[in-house]
């Protein structure tokens, strides 16, 4: 039974029979699309709000309704956010699968609203309802992707959902531009409604999909865990593989349920003494509030209001650069990819946060010159600047898209990974709120200077960074627990091992001397030796059965 083997026999088999790497693959497509879906629905309605229909029905136009027509737009946040907040209360009740169903449907009704809106009353429910909906989905797809995946594959796949998170958010950029050609209200109900799309998709996927095993585990449904392990690697559930992994699993819910630190507690300031809890979550919120702070949702949301109001470009222009743009920025987020871990977290948030800084200070000087009244070349720099635009997406592409999502789930501790993830999610969604509500007044009242605040915001970065965050790349997640128990000063900058993007020497060496030390307990011991030739002879009995079934055709499946 290879690597995208399916098992067959005479009883009906869950999943359509599949098993392996073909059951990780359908579970893979479930959360990417989970986080298209997530993508286009963050960057649909930046082409919803320039359409005239949509603003003469709704009653938008014109500068006195500007105020209002952020808090449309921006509170579809507040809903995401609260989503987020449920989906680590009520989604640890439901599981995985029910949650996304559940972040789904509720995203279909909040769709429907909008689609079906006449009045800014009916619009804001909508928006609100699809957030809470986007909020639980976003909050739990990536989990339930890390808790179904073999180990080697878990980063690789939570990247390609960020990068399809791009990919949703270009489409919906091309939908917008596509359907401004259309006249009526056509021109901006479609573009909402296309999203529907990738509903049925998860509707049609997530149901027959498996649940979480570490879920199963931690609410005591051991057995059916066995057997998800089994289907997911393949194997049948007394391999020895799946044993010793389905312990370690309920070894790690012991341990959660054992040291977990309450959320009174963390208020009051209390955690467990000696890993740091409390900077360990101000780390992973701070680079979720990073992210948001850098501006990106200034040009995501509201590109092609920026173009046009602040460049000077006609709509149709204004929406085919919003579109090129974004292709620009799912190309070079690919660079992300291979060089997260070569070149680390660290310096991968410094270089692009220096490179945003640069290119929103050109931003900037350009559209201050393109405001000067009497400036001849005023139209020239003001279209120069849309390059920097262009550059700024490059830069957060390849450095900021990622690493604030990867970040909270790699700094916290075992038993506080998840309140982790929360409390990152969640700083993303009301920062990302604050920023949505503030961009169209601030570019209506600052103008040019409005710019001012994502250069010093991001220029910012680069200290920040450099002075209190430290490397997560290369290391084991045990490695970071014994980083920040010998390393209590929040200036981890003066402590070379913990900014290395390689893993230090004293890791590398404890870890040979565990090995070492385990090797000689097994040799010392004739009947765990004796044990584990049985295991390997059975392993390799059970290969070359699955050789010949295959006609030897077997893919090599290391763990």
């Amino acid at each position: 039974m290879g690597l995208f083997g399916s098992k067959s026999g005479g009883s009906k088999k869950p999943y359509f029979g599949l098993t392996g790497g073909w059951l990780t693959f359908w579970v893979s497509v479930a959360c990417s699309t989970d986080m298209t879906l997530f993508g286009y629905d963050q960057g649909v309605f930046g082409g919803v709000i320039v359409t005239q229909d949509f603003l003469v029905t709704h009653d938008l136009v014109g500068p006195t309704k500007t105020s209002l027509l952020g808090t449309v737009t921006a509170i579809y946040d507040i809903g995401c956010f609260f989503g987020a907040v449920a989906a680590f209360s009520l989604g640890e009740k439901l599981g995985r699968k029910k949650s996304v169903m559940l972040g789904t449907t509720v995203m279909a009704i909040g769709a429907i609203l909008q689609i079906a809106s006449y009045g800014v009353p009916q619009m804001i429910v909508g928006r609100i309802v699809a957030g809470l909906g986007n909020g639980m989905n976003t909050a739990t797809a990536p989990v339930w992707q890390a808790e179904t995946s073999k180990a080697a594959w878990r980063g690789k796949l939570i990247v390609v959902e960020l990068i399809l998170n791009i990919a949703g958010f270009s489409l919906s950029n091309w939908v917008t531009y596509g359907f401004s050609f259309v006249p009526g209200p056509v021109s901006w109900r479609f573009p909402l409604a296309f999203q529907f799309i990738f509903i049925f998709i998860l509707w049609a996927t997530v149901p027959w999909l498996p649940e979480s095993p570490r879920w199963l585990i931690a609410h005591g449904q051991i057995d059916a865990a066995d057997q998800i392990l089994a289907d997911l690697e393949a194997k049948e559930t007394d391999d020895p593989y799946i044993i010793t992994e389905s312990k370690a699993i309920q070894w790690a819910a012991n341990y959660e349920r054992e040291h977990t630190v309450s959320w009174l507690d963390l208020l009051r300031g209390r955690s467990a003494g000696g890993t740091c809890t409390i900077r360990r979550l101000l780390l992973g919120g701070g680079a979720q509030a990073m992210q948001q702070l850098a501006g990106i949702n200034v040009t995501s949301y509201y590109l092609p209001t920026v173009l046009i109001q602040s460049v000077g470009l006609e709509e149709k222009l204004a929406r085919l650069l919003a579109a090129c743009n974004s292709v620009s920025y799912l190309a070079f987020s690919l660079i992300g990819i291979p060089n997260v871990e070569r070149w680390g977290r660290r310096k991968m948030l410094m270089y692009a946060a220096t490179g945003q800084a640069v290119s929103y200070a050109l931003i900037t000087g350009l559209l201050r010159y393109s405001e000067l009244p009497g400036y001849p070349h005023s139209k020239e720099v003001a279209s120069a600047s849309v390059a920097f635009f262009f550059t700024y997406y490059v830069f957060f592409g390849i450095g900021f898209q990622g690493v604030p999502w990867l970040y909270p789930t790699e700094i916290n501790s075992l038993s506080m990974r998840t309140k982790g993830a929360a409390v990152g999610t969640a700083t993303n969604w009301i920062f990302n709120f604050m920023v949505v509500e503030i961009t169209p007044i601030g570019i209506q009242n600052l103008s040019w200077k409005f710019y001012i605040i994502w250069t010093v915001f991001n220029a910012s970065f680069v200290p920040i960074v450099y002075l209190f965050y430290p490397e997560t790349s290369a290391r084991s997640l045990e490695d970071i627990d014994r980083m920040f128990r010998e390393n209590q000063s929040v200036f981890i900058f003066k402590d070379k091992g913990a900014i290395s993007s390689k893993r230090p020497q004293a890791y590398i060496e404890h870890q040979e001397n565990e090995i070492r030390r385990n090797s000689s307990v097994i040799s010392a011991d004739p009947k765990a030796m004796e044990r584990m030739r049985e295991r390997v002879a059975a392993a390799n009995r059970n290969e070359s059965d699955e050789e010949k079934e295959a006609g030897g055709f077997v893919h090599d499946e290391k763990v």
